[in-house]
């Protein structure tokens, strides 16, 4: 296992990339000591941990309707989600694609998720390697986009995504120190969050009007974000912090197109395989 912190954005369903790149690393046993997820990057993370090569393709690539996470206008209503999280985060690992718990408990990686806090708007990190519900809870909590999912309680207090409050962790991951840290974006170099209009603001503020500090991170937002990847973009050029990310058009962030979804998971196993000599010679390096 190498001393190494690995760090996994999020993205929806362009989180795709990442499960191919990972898949990649597994094949070669490529492990590393700490890792930490974001959103999406939660999901790819676990899987990591457990040592499941190829979970995560299924689970976001379906072939079969029975499995489409993707719930129409009309539940979307009653269910104020416009993904099925209860088939994601329950049938998915413990029955239609089984999640090796107790690889993962087992684990010596050490793993945190991220979440943001409804009530603060500040990250929260998380992990549990006992509980096979409250972990599940976390990757969901992780998940759940604002305006898109429900609130997530876990233990009482109220949680979304954690890409609102810490999109890419590198500050969490320096306090590992570790002097290692790959980092697998699902963006292009040199992609931005655009700002958040004054419409989406006001919708935001309607929709949580009880967490006025969750809706000041959503503002404040792209602002962390952009500064966080040019922060990034720095440490890479000098060396100091490996990336790998997509270098082809990026898909939607709800993609459903298999096709779609299936070149950019082979694009991430790719992108896997072609930097996978230049990882190797960044982790040994000193």
């Amino acid at each position: 296992m190498e001393k190494a912190t690995l760090v996994l954005e999020g993205g929806a369903t362009r989180g795709v990339f990442t499960s191919g790149v990972l898949d990649y690393l597994m094949e070669k046993d490529l492990y590393m000591s700490h890792v930490i997820g974001v959103s999406a990057g939660s999901c790819n993370g676990v899987d990591y941990v457990s040592k499941q090569i190829g979970r995560t393709k299924e689970c976001m690539i379906y072939d079969d309707d029975e499995f489409d996470y993707y719930f129409g206008v009309r539940k979307f209503v009653k269910e104020k989600s416009v993904l099925n999280m209860d088939l994601i985060f329950d049938r998915f690992p413990n029955e239609i694609y089984p999640f090796d718990y107790d690889t993962y408990f087992q684990s010596e990686i050490k793993t945190e998720w991220v979440v943001t806090n409804c009530e603060t708007g500040k990250p929260e990190y998380m992990d549990d390697k006992k509980e096979k519900e409250k972990l599940m809870k976390i990757c969901r909590a992780s998940c759940s986009m604002p305006l898109l999912s429900p609130i997530v309680k876990i233990d009482g207090t109220p949680y979304l995504d954690g890409g609102l409050a810490d999109s890419i962790p590198l500050k969490r991951a320096i306090t590992y120190g570790n002097k290692k840290i790959v980092i697998i974006s699902t963006k292009d170099r040199g992609y931005r969050k655009k700002l958040v209009t004054r419409g989406q603001r006001k919708i935001y503020e309607r929709a949580y009007k009880k967490y006025p500090n969750l809706v000041k991170t959503i503002m404040y937002r792209p602002f962390h974000y952009n500064a966080v990847i040019s922060h990034i973009e720095k440490l890479e050029d000098e060396g100091k912090v490996f990336v790998i990310r997509p270098e082809i058009p990026l898909i939607s962030r709800l993609e459903r197109d298999t096709a779609k979804l299936t070149k950019f998971y082979e694009h991430g196993y790719e992108q896997g395989e072609k930097y996978f000599e230049d990882l190797q010679n960044y982790l040994k390096c000193r």
